[in-house]
């Protein structure tokens, strides 16, 4: 079989990495390879399939259904690896193999095609919360763990991106500065430092056999659990973006998300915006002006 990256992984994979590298050039060889050590059976390479990562569905020399992921360094698969292990299937999926080779990973199979999305919009908020609880747990403490980046390393970097983006696009400059100042005054005092998915959103919830739905996708950060909740308040936000009444449900998902699940309402609202304003300005950045609009209006209605 042939294993042809989807065009929407060659597409974000060039924004992130515009002077290229050789990944996806390697990939199909390194799919091969690792279908061959295991002896796996390929049933299809997952369409659309994800912006980081080349997911195959297989099945196991036993005949049981898994999924194979192949991911570049940049999209931190040991840092996903180790992430998982910790949860050890509690809310996330589980691997597989625990140690395999680097950028690979064998996952148990979920239903790739049915996501939290599926729900009413209420229903999917509510139970993407829930899964999301589940994640949040102290990190390793065990010496040589594995050493995940902090919320405040992350942003840091984001933050410097912001500004230099901002320099030759005067119009998204006060969001950027607001933005950046919020995320100064959130690192000041943080209230509790967790795992965290990092990249959590509602097409990150899968439904599974174990239980009804399960993480997958993490890119794993410790801080505080207001951030990894951001991401989720905006979630079809081109459905609030196209309702009249888009500021005003922005403002009730804040407030209905922060209470359902402990986090301060002002902290959450806080790295809301800065994490909206990133995305926006990283849309910008590749030339993605639509998603950009939205993402930057979406911003300034916090």
């Amino acid at each position: 079989m042939v294993f042809a990256p989807p065009q929407r992984l060659v597409r974000a994979l060039g924004e992130t990495a515009p002077d290229g590298d050789d990944w996806l050039e390697k990939l199909p060889e390194a799919a091969q390879q690792a279908v061959a050590l295991r002896e796996l059976t390929v049933e299809r390479v997952h369409v659309p399939g994800g912006r980081s990562s080349l997911v195959v569905l297989v099945r196991r020399p036993d005949g049981t259904p898994a999924v194979l992921k192949l991911a570049p360094p940049r999209a931190r698969p040991e840092s996903e690896r180790a992430a998982l292990a910790h949860w050890g299937g509690m809310g996330a999926v589980q691997l597989v193999e625990p140690f395999t080779a680097e950028g690979v990973l064998l996952l148990e199979r979920l239903h790739p095609d049915v996501s939290v999305r599926s729900l009413p919009e209420a229903k999917a908020l509510l139970e993407a919360a829930g899964t999301l609880r589940r994640l949040w747990v102290e990190p390793p403490a065990d010496e040589g763990a594995h050493v995940f980046e902090t919320v405040a390393e992350r942003t840091g970097r984001q933050a410097e991106a912001m500004r230099a983006t901002a320099s030759g696009f005067a119009e998204v400059a006060v969001l950027v500065d607001a933005a950046v100042d919020a995320r100064e005054g959130l690192l000041a005092d943080p209230p509790e430092q967790r795992l965290l998915h990092g990249t959590f959103r509602q097409s990150k919830v899968l439904a599974g056999e174990r239980m009804p739905w399960l993480a997958v996708g993490p890119d794993p950060v410790v801080g505080e659990c207001a951030f990894d909740l951001a991401r989720l308040v905006r979630d079809r936000v081109e459905d609030l973006i196209a309702s009249p009444a888009g500021a005003a449900t922005t403002r009730r998902r804040v407030k209905r998300l922060a209470e359902s699940l402990d986090v301060d309402q002002e902290r959450l609202r806080g790295w809301t915006l800065f994490r909206a304003v990133e995305s926006g300005v990283r849309a910008l950045r590749v030339g993605r002006g639509k998603d950009a609009e939205l993402l930057l209006e979406f911003a300034g209605w916090l």
